[in-house]
């Protein structure tokens, strides 16, 4: 098979292209695209501070408003309501104010003000108040509701404003960082790459005794100090083949050998990259448990192990109670702070080395607990739901109490016709079912079989 032909060499005065010049403009495609995704993370990140900011505002103003709207409303007096009303509509983030009054002995009135080309939005924040006054001491009572919406058309001047100086400012790094590159990179490389050149190119018979010297330090040790010792010792080696060619050889073991263990290195830090790969594919990214995947690995194990052993295994299945109301009354952010209180909340009480603690749904949690009989296993499932409500985190539209509080279903198998955890697991699951069929809050197990009637 023929050997492609090595690219010949330049001729005088022909033009060649410059490292330099090719460093530079891969240096500026890449802060090009480092400044769009810069840009697109910082103007995402700028929005929601104007939405938070704006939400902040609203808040004020809330605070502000409160007590003279209440009062007004009182004393029925429009002018002063309307003056109020008309100072809150007068604030730049304001697009509309809505003030509702209902008084026990009056006809409900909406008075109302809207920013001129205001439009309503779902991303702008909306702030709603009950308005209350109190008469006199323990005799408050509601007196109408102020709505505050968000004008979009502030968040978007101020955005566009950041906008700007965020992609000024991108920009001029990228210009300083790909010019100070290419100066860098022509003082340090280029001109001695160019001397390098000129020197192989002037090399004959004659001078092969030579060396090849930089104009630079001599205690300077990189790459280029390598390269000219490796052509002053290919110049020595031409004028003594064989007398060097064993040297080469012990030079290319050492090297080879440098190089295993560079890839030896590199493969024990992939390996332990992807150790950490797989157990954060194992972990639930809101409450830091076990999630759905990884208790489906381990179900199975434990389950054929209980089997093979005799040892008995159990299943705690737990349900946080009127959650969605929780996320319709709270909002879904802190419907996740719930979820990762009550994690915690387990978790204190899931300590033993064996047991998993594991979120499978939205807020279903499950516990195996190997080793574990069903009388542990109930105790265990109790000291899971008190610790759950000792938290108190409150929950105003629960039917159940005034904090949050969960169902729990227990089953356990010892021995028996069960063929798979999924048995078992539907067991749990039916327990589960009995807990909240019976008021919530308590934790169910597996009810017994009714006796055989005895035939006469």
């Amino acid at each position: 098979m023929a050997m492609p032909a090595d690219p010949s060499p330049p001729r005088p005065g022909e033009a060649i292209g410059s490292l330099g010049s090719r460093l530079v403009l891969a240096t500026v495609g890449f802060c090009i695209l480092f400044a769009l995704v810069t840009v697109a993370v910082r103007t995402w990140s700028a929005w929601h501070g104007n939405v938070s900011a704006m939400r902040g505002e609203l808040d004020l103003l809330d605070q502000v408003y409160q007590r003279p709207l209440s009062k007004a409303i009182w004393e029925m007096d429009r002018d002063l309501l309307k003056t109020h009303v008309a100072s809150a509509a007068n604030v730049a983030a304001i697009g509309r104010v809505e003030l509702k009054i209902t008084l026990a002995n009056g006809t409900p009135e909406v008075l109302q003000q809207t920013r001129d080309g205001w439009v309503a939005s779902s991303t702008a924040p909306l702030r709603r108040l009950a308005l209350t006054y109190e008469p006199f001491p323990g005799g408050a009572e509601t007196v109408g509701e102020l709505a505050l919406y968000g004008d979009e058309r502030v968040l978007w001047s101020r955005l566009r404003s950041e906008v700007v100086a965020i992609v000024f400012t991108q920009l001029i790094q990228c210009v300083l960082l790909a010019g100070l590159i290419m100066l860098r990179f022509n003082r340090s490389v280029t001109v001695h790459v160019q001397r390098i050149a000129r020197h192989l190119a002037q090399l004959t018979p004659a001078n092969l005794a030579q060396p090849l010297a930089l104009d630079r330090p001599a205690a300077r040790r990189d790459e280029l100090s390598l390269l000219v010792g490796g052509v002053n010792q290919l110049q020595g080696s031409l004028a003594d083949y064989l007398k060097k060619q064993r040297e080469y050889e012990i030079e290319l073991a050492e090297h080879r050998d440098h190089l295993a263990g560079l890839v030896s290195e590199r493969t024990t830090e992939l390996e332990a990259l992807n150790a950490q790969l797989q157990e954060l594919s194992r972990r639930d990214a809101l409450t830091g448990l076990s999630n759905r995947r990884h208790f489906d690995e381990l179900k199975e194990l434990e389950f054929r192990r209980a089997k093979r052993s005799g040892h008995p295994l159990s299943v705690v299945i737990c349900d946080i109670d009127c959650f969605k109301r929780y996320n319709d009354t709270y909002g879904h952010s802190m419907g996740d702070e719930c979820l990762r209180t009550v994690a915690q909340a387990m978790q204190a009480v899931t300590g033993r080395a064996g047991d998993v603690l594991a979120r499978i749904g939205g807020e279903e949690f499950a516990v195996l607990l190997p080793g574990t009989d069903a009388g542990q296993a109930l105790a265990m499932a109790e000291r899971l739901r008190q610790s759950v409500a000792d938290r108190g985190v409150p929950h105003a539209a629960s039917d159940v109490a005034p904090h949050v509080t969960v169902s729990i279903g227990v089953a356990s198998f010892e021995s028996g016709p069960l063929q798979s955890f999924d048995a078992l697991l539907n067991q749990a699951d039916q327990a589960l079912y009995r807990a909240k069929s019976r008021g919530r809050n308590q934790v169910a197990g597996l009810e017994p079989a009714p006796p055989l009637e005895t035939l006469p």
